[in-house]
């Protein structure tokens, strides 16, 4: 443990950091699960309901994607693959009937 005051409260804010980036990078991984999965709902139910459903999640995974990289959370070329293999997995799966 350490003895001097700003030595401890840099542990504190790395902590507190530390849960912070820990819930977003869990909020994307659970986002991307459920465009997958409505990715696959779609395949068995090509409707239009089910596909703004599609197009709706990509967008919120995006947009936490690009927050997540603009806080340092993740590394751009990381949120860049990511973004890119949901992508890709979406625009097959709308595009294949």
């Amino acid at each position: 443990m350490a003895n001097i005051k700003s030595a401890k409260k840099r542990i504190q804010i790395a902590e507190r950091n530390r849960l912070i980036n820990k819930s977003y990078k869990s909020i994307v991984r659970t986002l991307t699960k459920k465009t997958l999965e409505n990715c696959e709902q779609y395949k068995k139910d090509p409707n239009e309901e089910n596909k703004n459903l599609v197009k709706t999640s990509l967008n919120k995974v995006f947009s936490l994607i690009d927050k997540a990289v603009k806080k340092n959370v993740l590394h751009k070329n990381n949120g860049a693959n990511k973004k890119s293999k949901i992508n890709n997995f979406v625009k097959t799966t709308l595009t294949t009937k």
